[in-house]
């Protein structure tokens, strides 16, 4: 008979998550086996409890969700030299297929056949997950499990402020949720000369005011262009991080950059957004789109930046055990939160 374990699944075709039991996986040739100490709820997760329109296109119940996590290899596969048990590790979310042009070049999170832990197979938010050991990765030491916790959405944080020079740059953050703070917190850290971020959500332009950004503007209150003025931009913003997925938000971030503006695009737009066509061209802007991170580039990069003294604690707001995962959806649903942590210990 199989080992079983706690496990917070999608059960059926409805919103919701149940907490049961599931066997614990086996570890294949060239897999690990994690047991989980702490896991972060990410707005995937929250999709996926909410059951939205993505989320009844994208996911198969029954399913074990999560992707964001720490813990330590239990178990390794046949093959698995790399590593050994009691490591501690997280790993990469999305599992690619190695093959494809972009895999071979050094572009795995463009993999068209990429397949993601807690979305297309079981993923975290239980006791023990089995991932490829070319997934996994080793962390410091010196870095606490909380933080890494959520090195996942830190990553994609990561990826997007990046993306583009920000040193001695003006820096636009649209969006004020806890990948746009860390972005935000990752351009100061980086050199950026001033970092704004924008939003309609008072409790989380709190958060990103903790974190030092030069300011933290509810757009509903305040002009994006009196802010401007007061921080001494002239030309407009240098460089700008859509994280938001809002077209109001977009289109205002178009307008308020300068001539020759770079724009990395994290936040997933609604059907049907439309955008001013003259502020792209008349500008000669570049628009990139960020999906993931850079496997894996991006988390030396992350691990690093920790190590050299950027502080991310105070993106956490919630703690709960994992039997009161219902209180950290709703957390997370209220809007009124940044980063949630469920603790897997017994």
């Amino acid at each position: 008979m199989s080992q079983m374990m706690d496990a917070l699944v999608k059960t059926d075709r409805g919103p919701g998550l149940v907490l049961t039991q599931v066997p614990v996986p086996k570890p294949r040739a060239g897999e690990v086996l994690i047991q989980i100490r702490k896991t972060a709820i990410c707005g995937t997760d929250v999709h996926i409890y909410n059951w939205d329109p993505w989320s009844q296109k994208t996911i198969a119940p029954p399913l074990v969700i999560g992707h964001e996590y720490v813990g330590e290899i239990a178990e390794l596969g046949d093959g698995v030299t790399r590593f050994h048990v009691g490591q501690r590790v997280s790993g990469e979310g999305h599992i690619i297929c190695g093959l494809c042009r972009n895999c071979q070049s050094g572009n795995g999170q463009w993999c068209a056949k990429a397949v993601g832990v807690g979305v297309n197979r079981d993923g975290a938010f239980a006791e023990y997950l089995c991932i490829p050991a070319t997934n996994v990765v080793p962390i410091r030491d010196s870095i606490p499990d909380e933080i890494v916790s959520f090195f996942d959405a830190y990553g994609n944080a990561t990826h997007t402020a990046l993306m583009f020079d920000v040193v001695g740059e003006d820096v636009l953050v649209a969006g004020a949720g806890p990948i746009g703070i860390m972005a935000a917190a990752i351009c100061r850290q980086n050199g950026a000369r001033r970092v704004i971020v924008t939003d309609v959500n008072e409790y989380r332009l709190d958060l990103a005011r903790k974190m030092k950004v030069s300011a933290a503007v509810n757009v509903q209150k305040t002009r994006l262009e009196d802010v401007m003025k007061e921080n001494g931009l002239v030309e407009g913003f240098d460089v700008g991080l859509e994280m938001s997925g809002s077209g109001a938000a977009l289109n205002q971030m178009l307008g308020a950059m300068r001539n020759g503006g770079k724009v990395a695009l994290l936040g997933i737009q609604q059907p049907g957004t439309v955008i001013d066509w003259d502020d792209i061209i008349f500008k000669g802007l570049t628009l990139q789109g960020i999906y993931g991170r850079k496997m894996f580039e991006t988390w030396y990069k992350m691990g690093v930046m920790i190590e050299a003294g950027l502080d991310l604690s105070p993106v956490i707001t919630h703690r709960f055990h994992y039997t009161e995962f219902e209180k950290g959806f709703a957390a997370m649903n209220s809007g009124n939160s940044g980063k949630v942590i469920l603790d897997w210990t017994k």
